[in-house]
């Protein structure tokens, strides 16, 4: 039985317990954490200027920074060690154009899968209509499967390249101070990244959960259901023409009998014919 079978006979919300619904529910859940782990992250970090004079010195110095990681626009004063002067120091780096690609796919995601699973409980019929619906929806499976693995892909270069900016000791780079030798310059602690780390792994999820998804949506064409009459078509031609089998043996078999009885008949009459020959050579 085909899914658009199972999904008449079923009830309204029975249609989630089915593989093209179940997995619409999980593509939904796991869009959300996609974009919530990456959109919603804060991260910080911390170094420290040691100078030679004491009262200049800075041991703690915060640096926020957040999605969508335009880092060049984060600052942050740092002593300069020359008679309590600071100056104000930026990041370096604009990886927000991947991680503003990835947060655009998942929320799109995520609101198809919604619309998708709303339809499939309260619009079966619409749905199956003129096969309208399951093509869209096997185009738009097949095209988020794809956006997923580029975006995630992309996310995932770019948050190894917010990790490298980011790192206290490239920081400390930056700092006019510390490139002296007669200061001192520490990290206290790098930034957090397992909310990332996870963004990354829900989206490369998302990926096999729609690639995974395509098959169940492609049973609900018209091109599968073409497919399967095709090949039941040609299964009943050619048991069609083995039924006629049988008629083709009894033919070749009447052939054969007729053969027979003429082959017998002439060996019958050259015995009668030589039967008076030998018996007149008797005499």
């Amino acid at each position: 039985m085909d899914t658009a079978d199972q999904l008449a006979s079923v009830g309204t919300f029975q249609v989630l317990k089915l593989p093209l619904g179940f997995i619409r529910v999980l593509e939904w859940l796991f869009a959300i954490f996609a974009f919530a782990t990456c959109g919603g992250y804060s991260g910080q970090l911390r170094v420290s200027v040691d100078c030679m004079e004491k009262a200049s010195s800075n041991l703690s110095i915060a640096i926020d920074f957040a999605y969508p990681f335009r880092l060049y626009q984060v600052s942050f004063e740092a002593p300069a060690c020359e008679a309590m002067r600071r100056e104000r120091v930026f990041l370096l780096g604009d990886y927000s154009s991947s991680a503003e690609f990835f947060v655009t796919i998942a929320v799109f995601a995520f609101l198809y899968s919604l619309m998708a699973t709303v339809v499939y409980i309260f619009f079966q019929t619409k749905y199956r209509e003129n096969n309208k619906g399951p093509l869209i929806d096997f185009v738009v499976t097949v095209v988020f499967s794809f956006m997923w693995l580029v975006s995630s892909s992309a996310w995932a270069k770019a948050l190894s390249e917010v990790k490298l900016a980011t790192e206290p000791d490239e920081v400390q780079l930056l700092i006019s101070a510390c490139k002296l030798q007669t200061n001192k310059c520490g990290s206290v602690h790098g930034a957090r990244w397992s909310g990332l780390n996870t963004s990354v792994a829900f989206g490369f999820l998302n990926f096999v959960l729609w690639a995974g998804n395509i098959w169940f949506v492609f049973k609900e064409t018209g091109w599968h259901k073409g497919g399967s009459k095709f090949a039941g078509g040609a299964s009943e031609k050619q048991a069609g023409t083995f039924n006629q089998q049988p008629y083709n043996q009894g033919s070749f078999e009447q052939s054969e009998s007729y053969s027979s009885q003429g082959t017998l008949g002439q060996v019958s009459e050259y015995s009668q014919v030589g039967g008076p020959t030998s018996y007149s050579n008797q005499m």
